[in-house]
């Protein structure tokens, strides 16, 4: 084998492991170039493409040439050496540049000794671009064979270009679709930072537009990780009270005791350590909204003195006797059902109904699957902000995590986001970057762990299986080794089944 096969293997195996990582096509491009440079002796190379408005050639990404060189560089079809290779579609090997009266020297870098190559990039047939370099010494008189190894490099450039238009397609559809869908409850409906398209999530923006008109009570219910807290907000955002105070407690994460010092205020000296007046949160939500979250863990006492203030609007701070009258309208929120509390005698019936006025339920995203990609996208979004980079994630990894439960919700899809992102190879979340696809679905386990076996076992519920490869196994056994019912059996796509089929190295043909 010669020299230059020996240096072509090697240049191809070290851009194979370039196009393995995800990044930006500009970034890639630099690095192919700069490997060509290394190992085949590829001077001054320069990636050039189509711009879609002009049809000129336009240089994408170059190799040791300054920045302030490329800034005007462009070739009309036919002009110059590369403007030629364009017309034609045909590779071009040009022995000495200082001989040939199609060379303009755009930018004025190159030898006019050198020899000059430029080919074609191809892309599902058409033209992409022009990838050229020059070669000195000796390297000048094998000039049919770097035309040979120069095409097989045009191609793997004109499928790094392919792999990113095809994304890019992806995102638009999803942009559009996004924006078009929005677009109809913007305006209407549709609150900041609230992201959903889907039936469900319409009615729940409808919802908050009829109810923030008015000063009625609300009980928001759903399960955690829901969104409750974001609900509230834009009830009050939306409403005549936006100009007031929007005050947060949770009731659940404090002892009674301490709960109804925060709710009420106390007065100097009502304990040991009121060492001074202390006003409430009732008295701080005063002509604005207060939000109580999880009301469904308040004691029965705690509700006797709550349903005192729905009714009358007043009360007294903990060791004061005056009365304090409030103009506040209340925002409830629980994951508990009420009803069964209330039939079991841990909730107080007229307290239920007087927080039930106008309750808007939040379903589990389990139920409003088809969210999932703009959720997705709007975490993305939101952490490229913070981190200063861009975030992408291709069309397989947001099926992934549409084909997800999360029984963590809202909360555990961002944080499953989060994750992929940290992982991610440049900023681009693929397939494997997916915790689920790593048998780390947290959610999924703890909720596992925390039902029996055997029941699990009496139920025959295969999603319960924890291996992740058994779990599929399974699948396809009790489906007859049919591939789009097993995906049916634990909620999948066919699509995903298959990429776990092949990932879990599952040989269909053995069984």
């Amino acid at each position: 084998m010669s020299d230059l096969s020996d240096r072509s293997m090697e240049a191809v195996y070290q851009v194979s492991h370039c196009l393995a990582k995800s990044a930006k096509p500009q970034d890639t491009l630099k690095k192919i170039l700069a490997i060509l440079a290394s190992v085949m002796d590829y001077r001054l190379g320069t990636v050039t493409l189509v711009d879609p408005e002009s049809g000129d050639l336009l240089v994408e990404a170059a190799h040791a040439i300054k920045e302030e060189n490329l800034k005007d560089v462009r070739y009309h079809k036919g002009e110059g050496i590369t403007g030629v290779v364009l017309e034609s579609g045909l590779p071009l090997a040009i022995p000495a540049l200082k001989n040939d009266p199609r060379f303009l020297n755009r930018p004025a870098v190159y030898n006019p000794d050198s020899a000059f190559l430029g080919v074609p990039i191809l892309e599902h047939k058409s033209i992409r671009g022009v990838f050229s370099f020059s070669v000195d010494g000796g390297e000048r008189y094998r000039l049919d064979e770097h035309l040979r190894i120069a095409t097989i490099f045009a191609n793997l450039i004109g499928g790094v270009l392919s792999r990113y238009y095809l994304m890019e397609k992806e995102k638009e559809i999803i942009s559009m679709e996004k924006d078009r869908l929005e677009g109809q409850l913007k305006g209407r409906y549709q609150p900041e930072n609230m992201v959903g398209v889907s039936k469900a999530m319409r009615y729940i923006f409808e919802n908050i537009g009829q109810v923030s008109r008015w000063n009625t009570t609300v009980l928001i219910r759903g399960e955690s990780g829901t969104g409750k807290e974001l609900v509230a907000k834009a009830i009050h955002f939306q409403s005549p009270r936006a100009g007031g105070p929007l005050i947060k407690l949770n009731c659940a994460a404090l002892p009674e005791t301490l709960l109804e010092s925060e709710l009420f205020g106390y007065e100097k000296g009502a304990f040991t350590g009121a060492e001074f007046r202390k006003p409430g949160r009732f008295e701080l939500a005063h002509k604005g909204t207060l939000f109580l979250d999880e009301i469904g863990d308040a004691s029965l006492s705690m509700q006797t003195k709550l349903l005192r203030v729905l009714q009358e609007g007043q009360f007294e701070r903990v060791g004061g006797t005056e009365t304090i009258k409030v103009d506040v309208r209340l925002i409830a929120a629980t994951n508990v059902d009420l009803e069964k509390a209330v039939s079991e005698k841990r909730f107080r019936e007229d307290f239920y109904y007087r927080l039930n006025v106008m309750p808007i339920y939040l379903p589990p995203l389990r139920e409003r699957k088809e969210d999932v990609p703009y959720l997705a996208e709007f975490f993305l979004e939101k952490l490229s902000k913070e981190v200063g980079a861009v975030f992408t994630m291709d069309a397989e990894s947001l099926g992934i995590l549409q084909g997800c439960d999360f029984p963590g919700n809202i909360r555990e899809l961002e944080n499953c986001v989060h994750r992929a992102a940290i992982t991610a190879r440049d900023h681009g979340i693929r397939a494997e970057d997916i915790p689920c696809t790593r048998s780390q679905c947290y959610g999924r386990l703890i909720h596992l762990e925390a039902e029996k076996p055997a029941a699990r076992e009496a139920e025959g519920d295969i999603r319960a299986i924890p291996n992740e490869r058994e779990r599929v196994l399974a699948a396809l056994k009790k489906s007859g080794w049919v591939q789009a019912k097993a995906a049916r059996l634990l909620d999948m796509t066919p699509r995903q089944m298959g990429y776990r089929v092949q990932k879990l190295n599952i040989k269909l043909e053995t069984f």
